[in-house]
């Protein structure tokens, strides 16, 4: 049988995932993500080095894949809140994957250079949004950035308010409602 090098990288990353965004750095075990990719062990050390540069390939996946599917659009905020929170709710792994990147490997974010380019782009666009009169100007646009993120991932995986289960559709209409209601007031001119 002929090795797809790319097809068990992909594996090996999806494996990673479910593992680092249940686990942590420090609770996943790398014979687990072998055992859930079907790959060889020492398959995961040959293409990503260590536990923790797979972790930061997995995160820096994730961020990217944000990044790309829901572009900012700075005058239409609430909008914008509500994409991030329909991509956090059919990503689930991403906010207890940015939880996790938080806790154990704190100023790391630094390192993701298109994901720091990406945010000083956002921060630009809410300025200039708000210098048109379009968005209100109460607010510094880094810290409304801040604040729009913070209520988009109000319910997201590993936040309090959320359970175990799935909620019905209609609560989670509701609550991305209620995102896009709160974006719209903070961000009113």
């Amino acid at each position: 049988m002929k090795r797809d090098a790319q097809a068990t990288r992909a594996r090996i990353l999806a494996a990673a995932t479910a593992e680092f965004a249940a686990f942590g750095i420090a609770g996943a075990r790398v014979d687990r993500i072998a055992a859930a990719a079907a790959a060889n062990k020492n398959m995961i050390y040959i293409y990503f080095g260590s536990k923790e540069q797979l972790f930061d390939a997995v995160y820096t996946g994730a961020v990217g894949q944000l990044l790309d599917t829901v572009p900012i659009d700075a005058a239409d905020l609430p909008g914008y809140a509500g994409a991030l929170f329909d991509h956090m709710n059919l990503h689930p792994e991403l906010s207890r994957l940015a939880r996790w990147h938080g806790l154990e490997r704190p100023g790391g974010f630094a390192d993701l250079e298109h994901a720091m380019a990406a945010t000083m782009d956002k921060i630009s666009a809410v300025g200039a949004a708000q210098t048109a009169g379009l968005v209100g100007s109460g607010v510094a646009p880094h810290e409304l950035l801040a604040l729009l993120l913070a209520v988009a991932a109000t319910w997201s995986a590993g936040s309090p308010e959320l359970t175990a289960e799935q909620p019905p559709a209609e609560l989670t209409a509701a609550r991305r409602a209620a995102v896009v209601f709160a974006v719209q007031r903070l961000t009113d001119p």
